[in-house]
């Protein structure tokens, strides 16, 4: 049996995407074994530097998905002639009208193109839409209504599936990254500082500086996150980190990286933590962690998904879709503040962090409830393929 892992990566600058592919690869293979069954992955996707230890642990092949590939008989044609089944996560939020037409091109066409070769497809937990203009949300009905299940990861994603494509099976899970596995690092005891991290997203920064704000945040990110490293710049109870949780060799306005050297060298007292080999990494650092602060969701999920206290710093609905739907309301909106009002908002909750500690734990269960319905849904998918190929 032959699975593709669409829309995932094994070496995406952008740790989330690492975070989703490690661990719906997880997903998949604890299902094939309940199963008996056994099958090779293929990891589709744009164009990484993938590393060949980073393949070889996880078995999958590469498949890359571009213009050429796309249009070519021999291309993305012809390895779908080869698999049994598609698992397509959208890498988390790319199914979307925000990202321009470019990106839904190519999300929508390798959707479509699996469609008429008739290779089941599951739409694995993901945000879906938003969709606002006619033609997006006409051909995002297209796919989905032919999809053998829409897995929305939170309940605005489920709503405006079934809104858009009420003719689709669509079921609510969660998001894969909560199962990543980590290597718990020590804490600190009472007598240490704080460790505070930040993890400040280039691509909201550079939206701040020049003036795009695509987004559409109500105060400006940048101001934002210098206020609040100037608020620590002379307290000595806490120790600030600052994290990447995406970085970019070719994009400078979407690398948290370049940022965070760029912060370090303005605020000493700051400590720049190296950039992580991967998202497990990531993930096993952040565990350490008093409390996190952070712009990158999937920063967020790996501080949540180790008991670790969370402060999203919003940019679109899915932070208030996915935490929201899991009891979890410490989220800073996107609107309706100011620099300052932002500023203490997010200190007040520093503050509470012990509160956010057990809502977190009570939000476990709910984590754990809902990626079962994205097992079930798996464990059809493959039954019916395994069956078919007798």
């Amino acid at each position: 049996m032959k699975i593709g892992l669409l829309w995932h990566s094994l070496a995406s600058g952008n740790l989330g995407v690492d975070a989703l592919t490690l661990s719906n690869i997880a997903i998949v293979r604890q299902e094939l074994e309940k199963l008996g069954l056994d099958a090779h992955l293929i990891v589709i996707g744009m164009r990484d530097n993938h590393d060949a230890s980073t393949l070889r642990k996880n078995s999958a092949d590469v498949f890359v998905v571009d213009g050429r590939s796309i249009i070519s008989p021999r291309g993305y044609w012809s390895l779908l002639a080869s698999l049994d089944a598609i698992i397509d996560i959208g890498a988390g939020d790319s199914f979307a009208q925000i990202y321009g037409p470019k990106r839904f091109a190519y999300l929508w066409a390798t959707k479509a193109l699996a469609y008429v070769r008739k290779v089941p497809l599951v739409l694995a937990p993901q945000t879906i839409g938003p969709f606002t203009g006619t033609i997006y949300r006409k051909l995002a009905k297209a796919v989905m209504n032919r999809a053998r299940c829409v897995v929305a990861r939170d309940i605005q994603s489920f709503d405006v599936a079934r809104e858009i494509a009420p003719s689709a099976r669509v079921v609510l899970a969660t998001d894969v990254a909560f199962e990543l596995p980590f290597t718990r690092a020590p804490t600190t005891n009472d007598s240490k500082p704080v460790r505070i991290g930040l993890n400040a997203s280039g691509l909201l920064y550079r939206q701040a500086e020049s003036g795009e704000n695509r987004f559409g945040l109500s105060y400006n990110y940048a101001g934002f996150i210098h206020a609040l490293l100037e608020t620590f710049a002379t307290d000595h109870s806490v120790q600030i980190e600052l994290i990447a949780h995406a970085t970019s060799r070719t994009d400078p306005g979407d690398d948290d990286g370049a940022l965070a050297d760029r912060l370090a060298a303005m605020y000493p007292f700051a400590r720049r933590i190296p950039d992580f080999s991967g998202a497990e990494a990531a993930k096993s650092h952040i565990s350490g962690l008093d409390v996190l602060v952070a712009g990158r969701m999937h920063a967020c999920i790996a501080a949540f998904s180790a008991g670790v206290p969370v402060v999203p710093t919003a940019y679109s609905r899915k932070f208030s879709g996915l935490f929201g739907s899991l009891g979890y309301d410490c989220i800073l909106p996107e609107t309706g503040y100011s620099v300052d009002e932002a500023l203490q908002f997010v200190l007040a909750h520093i503050q509470e962090r012990e509160r956010l500690k057990a809502q977190i734990a009570t939000a476990r269960t709910n984590v754990d409830a809902r990626l079962q319905t994205y097992r079930g849904e798996l464990q059809k998918l493959l039954t019916s393929v395994s069956n078919a190929r007798r």
